[in-house]
C-alpha cells in the first residue's frame, strides 16, 4: 500500500459520515477490540454457484456494514488471506459512515487489483438464525456457502467510494444509488467549532474529488452531494447516469 493510501487513512479523528443512511433492524456484536462499534463492517470470504458474482465467478469477499475508522484492517487482512487470489468484493453498507475510511478501503482495492460490486451476500448456513448467531459464522472470515442479491439493494455514498476504487466495476440492474449529505464529526471530541467544520468540509471535499478524478469517475457525483448536505436532500442516481458518471466501467 502506497504513501497516499497511508494518508487516505489515518487523517485523524475528524471523519465525514453520510447524513442521513439506512439502519439494520439489530446492531451486530462489535467485531473489533476497545471501543469498536458495533455495526462495524466485516469482511468474509463467499462461494457461490458459477456466475453468482459475474461471468465465470463463484467466489468473491463479501463486506458489510458501517465503514469505520478501524475498517482498513479487515480489509488488508482478509485481502491478505486469499493466497494471491484477486477476488471481487460485494459492497452491502449501512449507517453513518467514515467516508474518509471509505476512499481508503478504496484505494487500497485499487491497489490490490480488485474489481468491485455492490450487493447482499445471504449466507446459506445463517437461514433461521438471529443476527447475532449469523455474526459468528461470519466473523472468521469464512469460505461460507451463500447467494447474492441485489434486489433494490441501496449503494449510499460510502458504498460508491469503495465501488470507485474497483479496477472493474459492476452494479445490477436492481441497485438503488442513492446520495446523501455529508457532515463533520470527531470521534474523540464531539464539539467542532463552525469555523473549523467549513473548513475540513472544504479541505475533504477536494480531496475526495482528487481520488474519484485518478479513480476516472465523475466528481458531479460530488456535487451532488454538496447540494445534498446543504439541503438536507437524498438523490438517487438512475441506472441511465451510471456509465454516464464513470460509476461503473464498460464491458
Amino acid at each position: 500500500m502506497g504513501t497516499a493510501s497511508l494518508r487516505a487513512l489515518f487523517l485523524g479523528g475528524l471523519v465525514l459520515a453520510t447524513t442521513t443512511a439506512s439502519a439494520q433492524t439489530s446492531a451486530r456484536p462489535p467485531v473489533g477490540g476497545f471501543g469498536s462499534p458495533p455495526d462495524a463492517m466485516i469482511f468474509y470470504a463467499a462461494h457461490g454457484a458459477e456466475g453468482s458474482c459475474g461471468a465465470g465467478c463463484a467466489n468473491w469477499i463479501a463486506a458489510e456494514g458501517t465503514v469505520q475508522w478501524d475498517t482498513y484492517k479487515r480489509l488488508i487482512n482478509i485481502l491478505d488471506r486469499q493466497g494471491g487470489r484477486k477476488l471481487p468484493l460485494v459492497i452491502h453498507s449501512w449507517g453513518e459512515s467514515n467516508l474518509n475510511v471509505a476512499v481508503g478501503l478504496g484505494r487500497i482495492l485499487h491497489d490490490r487489483g480488485i474489481d468491485t460490486s455492490e450487493g447482499t451476500t445471504e449466507v446459506a448456513a445463517c437461514k433461521d438464525k438471529g443476527d447475532a448467531d449469523c455474526f459468528v459464522l461470519k466473523r472468521p472470515g469464512g469460505p461460507l456457502e451463500a447467494t447474492l442479491n441485489a434486489s433494490k439493494a441501496p449503494c449510499d455514498i460510502a458504498c460508491v467510494l469503495i465501488l470507485a476504487g474497483g479496477i472493474h466495476r459492476s452494479l445490477h440492474t436492481g441497485t438503488r444509488v442513492i446520495l446523501t449529505g455529508m457532515a463533520i464529526h470527531n470521534r474523540l471530541a464531539p464539539n467542532v467549532s463552525d469555523e473549523h467544520r467549513e473548513s475540513l468540509t472544504t479541505i475533504y471535499g477536494e480531496q475526495f474529488r482528487v481520488y474519484l478524478r485518478e479513480m476516472g469517475v465523475d466528481t458531479e457525483l460530488l456535487d451532488i452531494v454538496d447540494r445534498n448536505s446543504e439541503q438536507r436532500h437524498a438523490t438517487e442516481v438512475p441506472p441511465s447516469d451510471w456509465t454516464r458518471l464513470h460509476i461503473v466501467t464498460g464491458p
